[in-house]
């Protein structure tokens, strides 16, 4: 009888990962970083569990808050009942009812929407998203209408002096869910189920033709999806104490899409960055700009173009140069690219805050302040600099971008030559 061998590697990053959760909100201190972490690990539940569908299964859903949406939904009632006494149920475990939620309307609609793939199953998954939104503003019994469905998560007695009142509580309670979540989906990802789901989306037709069913495959995906997602909305609706008809919206599940996309849906710790991109990007970026929204969307663009695999994808490769002895020879093409980027950024987004100041706030006057420094959009000096440092650092970039690209060339001929010389006898 033989055992698998000790993956130490694999050990020390969960353990860092446990590490992480628990000291987190002790090197962030301030509200608003708490605040931020609870967010955190409320979105990576969500970003891993559409990544289920997007990463490991090739399915492109436009419609997946749908069910982080109603799991909230059901978890702020079933919270109410626990507040009035109908209910005898821990808080810590209101976050199940949305799991439970989540996993039944995803058996209702995935029923339908798995029938189809590709196209045909983005488009029922983007008809049933405006289906339900729509619906929350029709039945304000069960959504609340306009104004939602509030809550007060300190119910019932305290247990060992925990009432989830102070906001580290609920955080490590967030943090715990989050880190049992990304076991249980990491460890679906070795299942037979989660190997076959892999094959549906490499290649079907050859998984029809050895007898298998790829619709059944994709409905038990879907349906594994939809409940990770529902506790995620479970712990949103303890988080927030409120919960309205947004957290079904089209913008919502276009987040999940966009940030899981950003940061690497072909490899599992992808979603986990791109949930803390959202995060930042949501709560900080929003409140430094108004043209956040811009910035996002050439990001998205920006990714797609270049680095499709994602930030998660970017590391594992410079990653593999560093261990390989290699990384020491870009560095410096890397410094170049990288300040011929910023001088680009720094040009164009002085232009794109001084439109919106234009546009927005021209009632304010004419100055704004851009990284510290007072322009006057109303003068042809401001712009005419701000053209120019964006156009300096294009011509820059572009020449950086030649040398990186001879460079990489360069350094992957060095580790395949390296690869041979141990392979030759």
């Amino acid at each position: 009888m033989s055992s698998k061998p000790f993956n130490r590697g694999r050990w020390l990053v969960w353990s860092l990962y446990a590490l992480l959760l628990l000291v987190a909100p002790w090197v962030w201190t301030s509200g608003l970083a708490q605040t931020m972490l609870t967010q955190m690990g409320i979105a990576i539940i969500a970003c891993l569990a559409y990544n289920i569908l997007l990463g490991q299964g090739g399915m492109l859903s436009f419609g997946h808050a749908v069910y982080s949406g109603l799991g909230s939904f059901l978890a702020i009632h079933s919270l109410n009942l626990v507040s009035a006494g109908s209910w005898h149920l821990p808080v810590s475990l209101v976050p199940l009812t949305g799991g439970l939620a989540g996993l039944l309307f995803a058996a209702l609609f995935g029923f339908v929407s798995t029938k189809k793939a590709g196209t045909p199953f983005a488009m029922i998954t983007l008809g049933l998203g405006e289906l339900i939104w729509a619906m929350s503003l029709m039945l304000p019994e069960f959504f609340g209408g306009e104004g939602g469905i509030s809550g007060n998560r300190v119910a019932g007695k305290a247990v060992w002096g925990v009432s989830f009142g102070p906001q580290i509580q609920i955080y490590y309670l967030i943090a715990l869910y989050c880190f049992v979540c990304t076991a249980l989906m990491f460890a679906f990802t070795g299942t037979p189920l989660g190997r076959m789901l892999n094959a549906v989306r490499d290649n079907p037709e050859r998984v029809e033709f050895i007898g298998y069913d790829t619709r059944w495959v994709r409905y038990l995906a879907f349906m594994m999806s939809g409940f990770f997602a529902g506790i995620a909305g479970g712990l949103a609706a303890l988080n927030f104490e409120i919960v309205t008809a947004e957290v079904v919206g089209a913008a919502r599940s276009g987040a999940y899409l966009l940030f899981t996309f950003v940061g690497g849906a072909t490899i599992f710790f992808g979603p986990i960055l791109g949930a803390v991109l959202m995060v930042v990007a949501l709560v900080l970026l929003s409140e430094l700009t108004k043209a956040w929204l811009l910035y996002l969307g050439l990001l998205f663009v920006l990714m797609v173009m270049v680095a499709p695999g994602g930030f998660a994808a970017l590391i594992l490769m410079n990653l593999r140069l560093a261990l390989l002895g290699q990384l020491r020879q870009i560095w410096t093409a890397y410094l170049a690219l990288g300040s011929a980027g910023l001088t680009v950024l720094v040009g164009a987004g002085a232009m794109i805050e001084m439109l919106y100041h234009r546009q927005l706030n021209e009632a304010l006057g004419p100055k704004m302040r851009f990284l510290g420094v007072t322009l006057d959009s109303s003068h042809l000096d401001a712009w005419f600099g701000a053209f120019m440092l964006a156009s300096i650092g294009a011509v820059l970039f572009e020449w950086a971008r030649r040398q990186f690209k001879l460079d990489w060339a360069k350094a992957q001929a060095a580790i395949e030559l390296s690869a041979q010389r141990r392979a030759a006898p």
